[in-house]
C-alpha cells in the first residue's frame, strides 16, 4: 500500500481539504518485528479508524482528502522532521552541534512522541533496538516529505480556484475527563490560538457544532501541531484547523471497531464542512476584491 492516498475533484467543488495523518494502519512486517508488544502499542498510537469519518465526509461534501496509510509508529506526520529523540537512533545525532539547532528540534521527542514515537504510558519503550540512520532517513524521504508536498499542492490548487482554502486536519482523541461536574467536550477545535485560522471560520465551526448540540472546546488540550504550523498562511488565504473527535462518538465500547454513532458523527462533521465551505468561499471573494482594488 502507498504511504498515503489523495482523492480530489477537478475542479474542486468546495474550498476545503481534509487530511488524516494518524489513522494509518499499513504495518510492514519488518516494522512489527521491531516493536515490543505490537498488538498493544500499535493501536494506541493510531487515531483509530478516524479515516472512515474523513472519507465519508469527503464523499458527501466534495472536499479533497489526503489519508496517510503509513502508521504513526513508523513516522509521525504531525511532527517536524528534526523533532527526533537521537537517543533512540543508533550512533546518536549525526552532528551533535546541529542536532538542536532549530526551535522545533526535540520539542515533542523528549515526551516520547517525536517524529518516531519512542514510548507509551503503561508500556514504556516501544522498540526492541535502536533505529538505523539510513532507516530514519528513508522514512523521512519516502513518507514525510512526499506527504507534506502533496498536502501543500492540494492546498495551493484549491486556493487558486477559490481565493482561499481551509485545511481540516482530522484527528481523534481518547475521552477527555469531565471537570467541575461539567460533561467533557466531544470535539476540540484547534487553531494554534488564532495563528492558523481566521476567527470568523473558527466561529463558524463552533456554530456548526452548537447547531448539532455537540460539546466543543477551543485549543485545549489540543491547539494543533506541526501540520498547522507548517501549512497555515492566513495572509495568503490558507487557513488551517485541527479537529479532534472523541473516539466514543464513532467507535464501539472497546474503542476498536466502528460503532453505532459513526453515521451520526459523519453527519455532524459533514454539516460543519458544508457551513465552513460557504464561509471560506466568502473569504476568498473578499480577498479577490481587495486584491483587485489594490491593483
Amino acid at each position: 500500500m502507498p504511504a498515503f492516498t489523495v482523492w480530489q475533484h477537478d475542479p474542486s467543488p468546495v474550498p476545503v481539504v481534509i487530511a488524516v495523518p494518524h489513522a494509518g494502519r499499513s504495518y510492514p512486517p519488518e516494522l512489527v518485528s521491531r516493536m515490543r508488544q505490537p498488538a498493544y502499542s500499535a493501536p494506541r498510537l493510531e487515531d483509530r479508524l478516524v479515516d472512515l469519518v474523513g472519507r465519508a465526509v469527503a464523499e458527501r461534501t466534495g472536499a479533497a482528502l489526503l489519508v496517510a496509510h503509513a502508521p504513526r509508529a513508523m513516522i509521525d506526520l504531525n511532527r517536524a522532521s528534526d523533532d527526533v529523540d537521537w537517543d533512540m537512533v543508533g550512533g546518536g545525532a549525526p552532528d551533535a552541534s546541529s542536532a538542536g539547532a532549530t526551535p522545533a528540534s526535540g520539542r515533542r521527542a523528549r515526551s516520547g512522541l517525536g517524529l518516531v514515537p519512542r514510548r507509551l504510558p503503561g508500556l514504556g519503550e516501544l522498540w526492541k533496538w535502536p533505529i538505523a540512520h539510513d532507516d530514519l532517513a528513508a522514512r523521512i524521504e519516502g513518507v514525510h516529505q512526499p506527504y507534506h508536498a502533496a498536502l501543500a499542492a492540494l492546498l495551493d490548487t484549491v486556493r487558486a480556484r477559490w481565493g482561499a482554502v481551509l485545511l481540516i486536519d482530522l484527528h481523534s482523541m481518547p475521552p477527555l475527563p469531565a471537570r467541575a461536574g461539567e460533561p467533557a467536550a466531544e470535539f476540540v477545535v484547534g487553531d494554534r490560538f488564532g495563528a492558523a485560522c481566521d476567527g470568523a471560520l473558527v466561529a463558524e465551526a463552533f456554530a456548526a457544532l452548537g447547531q448539532a448540540r455537540r460539546l466543543a472546546a477551543h485549543n485545549r488540550p489540543y491547539a494543533g501541531g506541526y501540520v498547522l504550523e507548517r501549512h497555515a498562511r492566513r495572509h495568503a488565504g490558507v487557513h488551517c484547523l485541527q479537529l479532534e473527535i472523541d473516539r466514543r462518538t464513532y467507535l464501539d465500547t472497546a474503542l476498536a471497531e466502528p460503532g453505532p454513532g459513526l453515521d451520526e458523527t459523519v453527519d455532524v462533521v459533514a454539516m460543519l464542512v458544508q457551513r465552513m465551505a460557504i464561509a471560506v468561499a466568502d473569504l476568498g471573494r473578499e480577498r479577490g476584491y481587495w486584491r483587485a482594488a489594490a491593483e
